[in-house]
């Protein structure tokens, strides 16, 4: 079973019931839950979350899921070539000018040969990732 990639849009998505993508995001990740898919992200990915959550009610969340991802050892940070090559990337303006926590996660993807992403972001669209929502 492949894993899956939890990206911060996705995951915001699900904790914020006013996002415009919490329904979708939700039923995604229901269905992620209920067929047992090995899910992974990245302490960058957990940072944004973090920063997004600060001052809203689902703040706890950002806290549990980081404890469960590194209780489970699903939680990846990134080595030094990870950084080199996101930050090249960055710099040529890839996958439609992606941001460059974006960046690290499709190197660490690609790394760990992962292809799909919970997210909705057209930069991993770009990137040549498959997005579930």
């Amino acid at each position: 079973m492949s894993r899956v990639f939890l990206d911060s849009v996705g995951l915001l998505a699900v904790w914020n019931g006013s996002d415009q993508w919490h329904p979708a995001a939700n039923a995604a990740f229901a269905q992620l839950n209920a067929e047992r898919q090995p899910m992974v992200t990245t302490s960058f990915v957990l940072l944004e979350c973090g920063n997004a959550a600060a001052r809203m009610p689902f703040r706890a969340e950002v806290d549990r899921l980081r404890t469960r991802f590194e209780v489970a050892g699903t939680l990846v940070h990134p080595t030094e070539e990870d950084w080199h090559l996101a930050w090249a990337a960055y710099a040529r303006a890839e996958a439609d000018q992606a941001g460059i926590v974006d960046h690290v996660s499709f190197v660490i993807m690609r790394r760990l040969g992962i292809s799909r992403a919970f997210t909705n972001d057209r930069h991993f669209r770009a990137a040549g990732f498959e997005t579930l929502f």
